[in-house]
């Protein structure tokens, strides 16, 4: 059996794959070849999660638009509707001012 960490795809007694471990390249002194390996690691991963984050991103971006249009339409029917009241308001008072005349004249 081979020692732990040293290719072992699961750790024995925990049945866990072995965690990596943490560099700080500015503290720890790199070669090139260890950089560019970084590097590529790196670009490796973000391509990975390129896709899923794209769709989250587009998920969000459909969201905020149909809040935003959501209000704007909400923005326009309320001020519709304050015109529609306004109308009524004004028959109020011209039924209003009759109904008085009617007394007054009676």
């Amino acid at each position: 059996m081979a020692a732990p960490g040293a290719g072992d795809p699961l750790n024995a007694k925990s049945g866990e794959a072995p965690l990596a471990q943490r560099i700080d390249p500015a503290r720890e002194k790199l070669t090139p070849a260890q950089l560019q390996f970084m590097r590529q690691v790196q670009l490796a991963q973000w391509q990975k999660t390129l896709p899923q984050r794209r769709t989250r991103n587009i998920v969000t971006g459909l969201s905020i638009g149909a809040l935003v249009l959501a209000i704007y339409g909400y923005t326009f029917y309320s001020v519709s509707q304050d015109r529609f009241l306004d109308e009524l308001e004004d028959e109020a008072k011209a039924a209003r001012a009759r109904a008085a005349a009617r007394a007054s004249g009676s």
